[in-house]
């Protein structure tokens, strides 16, 4: 009988650990969650592929025009940096499928581009980065 009576707290003890446990993973805050691999995996080939020439902030062109809120921006349009004519004269909005073909093969959707020969990327990496650069201009 004691010894039923001496191991009763470590019961409760166990059972308030295990719910107090649930408790804080339930209510743990969503920062603490890990971002998504697409996000991860935009960011890194961004980071791979375009950084060196183009930046994520407004209003800061580097070799490349920022990229920030490119999805749905007419191409050539931004006052601030000194595109070719023929980019300036391209006539388009940029999408998800011309980002994605201009990354990949950036002769075919602008003939007479800037874009400095970088080897490109592949159509995989390529949506990736848009994936990126849709959700980081957000």
């Amino acid at each position: 009988m004691q010894s039923r009576l001496q191991s009763l707290p470590y019961q409760w003890l166990h059972a308030i650990a295990g719910a107090t446990t649930l408790a804080l993973l339930v209510s743990a805050p969503a920062s603490l969650a890990q971002q998504p691999a697409g996000d991860q995996a935009g960011k890194q080939a961004f980071n791979n592929s375009c950084r060196t020439c183009h930046s994520m902030k407004e209003d800061d062109n580097r070799l490349g025009p920022n990229l920030n809120k490119i999805v749905g921006r007419k191409a050539g349009s931004l006052p601030d940096y000194s595109y070719s004519s023929s980019m300036k004269e391209a006539g388009f909005v940029w999408d998800q499928d011309k980002l994605t073909r201009f990354m990949v093969k950036p002769d075919e959707v602008v003939s007479g581009n800037k874009m400095q020969p970088y080897g490109g990327v592949s159509a995989e990496e390529a949506a990736k980065v848009v994936a990126y650069l849709q959700a980081a201009s957000q």
